[in-house]
């Protein structure tokens, strides 16, 4: 509903320019050993531009908006929404280890596809919906998620501390088909242009090799 609401006031003002968006943030200094095909859960506020981050990345083979945590029974976007569900609007990718690191997928997480200093909140939303989670999906996950975070405060790369939580074991449900590429289907919505096109540009600008220009994008029945 907020991100509406700021599409509608954006409408009013065509002449607003994108902010700025992403830094560069050291690269994590361990390496997990993965092979084949691999599952990582992120969530940093609002879906759309998240999977848009991570399908504009190479060696991402799906990113799918959805819902992490909560119940199966909530876990749609009007509901979600309430911000009492204990969902939080989250991003699943599956990811080629021989061509991009869980590693690479955290540090573009965390330096382009969302500020993981702001609490229960990104940008124009407000709400536990939109707080920042990483959903380890193995214990080496969890591991290097942990030294991550703690490596980037002690080196005290962002102006406050991360706030991002982790949840080892909270479920993953896709979020509804109007949801999904929903950057790639509309670059012109006023939310999209004034929040999410500065983090494809970010990426771009910050991380050129692992920039793909043509996103992978889910196939939609509708």
């Amino acid at each position: 509903m907020k991100r509406l609401i700021l599409a509608l006031a954006l409408s009013l003002l065509p002449g607003l320019a994108p902010a700025e968006e992403g830094r560069e943030i050291p690269a994590y200094a361990s390496h997990i050993a993965e092979t084949g095909p691999q599952t990582a859960v992120f969530a940093g506020g609002c879906f759309w531009g998240v999977q848009g981050v991570f399908q504009h990345t190479k060696g991402v083979i799906s990113a799918t908006s959805g819902y992490a945590g909560g119940a199966a029974g909530t876990a749609q976007y009007e509901r979600v929404s309430r911000g009492d569900t204990g969902h939080a609007e989250a991003v699943q990718v599956i990811y080629d280890p021989a061509q991009v690191s869980y590693g690479d997928l955290m540090r573009i997480f965390f330096s382009v596809a969302h500020d993981p200093t702001e609490l229960n909140r990104q940008g124009p939303d407000v709400g536990p919906q939109y707080r920042s989670l990483i959903v380890p999906q193995t214990a080496q996950q969890e591991k290097a998620a942990r030294s991550y975070i703690g490596e980037l405060n002690r080196a005290r790369v962002f102006p406050a501390a991360i706030v991002t939580q982790i949840e080892e074991d909270a479920p993953f449900y896709p979020a509804e088909a109007y949801h999904q590429n929903f950057l790639a289907r509309h670059p012109m919505h006023p939310y999209i242009v004034q929040e999410d096109l500065p983090k494809i540009d970010a990426l771009k600008r910050l991380f050129p090799a692992a920039f793909r220009a043509d996103p992978v994008l889910l196939p939609l029945t509708n």
